[in-house]
């Protein structure tokens, strides 16, 4: 099921290659892992997605973060690219604010009150983004620290799951296997 389903909603290695903005880095797109789906690669791209998903910025930054460390980890490409979309406009502030309250944690000294973040707003989403951006900044140290930290934790924790529930999908599919054998 989970080689069906990625095989099924991922873009393929063709489309990729083929793809004219992409086209241009088709010397460091042929490593196998970049698009085999198998476990460990599977789990890299999640875990590579996770970790660019935090990275300040649009997706315009996050997707070749995302892209730059599945070709250095020779991981899942599609995969890696995808998982960023997690950090959306509607899950942006709160994993900034847990990053925070993370890298409040982690830093010590007296770090700068939490101040509320700006209201989303639909029909000015370009002043909404401007006046989030700016509250992120005067986060300052607490955040950039929370920010590594919650990216380095997310990337580990999704490269576990994967593995994990890779697995455990892997022993259910032998043992029915071994079941329709036996009756």
């Amino acid at each position: 099921m989970p080689r069906k389903f990625f095989r099924k909603h991922l873009p393929s290695r063709e489309w990729i290659r083929g793809h004219p903005h992409i086209a241009r880095f088709d010397r460091w797109l042929h490593h196998p892992n970049l698009w085999h789906l198998n476990r460990d690669s599977v789990a890299g791209g999640v875990a590579a997605g996770l970790f660019a998903g935090l990275v300040p910025g649009t997706h315009l930054v996050k997707l070749p973060v995302a892209a730059l460390l599945a070709i250095a980890f020779r991981v899942n490409l599609p995969v890696a690219t995808i998982v960023t979309f997690y950090n959306n406009p509607f899950t942006g502030v709160p994993l900034v604010v847990l990053a925070y309250h993370v890298g409040k944690l982690i830093v010590s000294g007296d770090p700068v009150p939490l101040a509320p973040a700006p209201e989303f707003d639909w029909p000015h989403m370009g002043a909404w983004l401007s006046a989030t951006i700016g509250w992120m900044l005067s986060l300052g140290r607490p955040l950039a620290v929370g920010l590594v930290a919650l990216s380095l934790t997310l990337a580990a924790v999704g490269y576990a799951a994967v593995q994990i529930g890779w697995r455990a999908y892997v022993i259910a599919a032998w043992r029915r296997r071994q079941a329709r054998r036996r009756g």
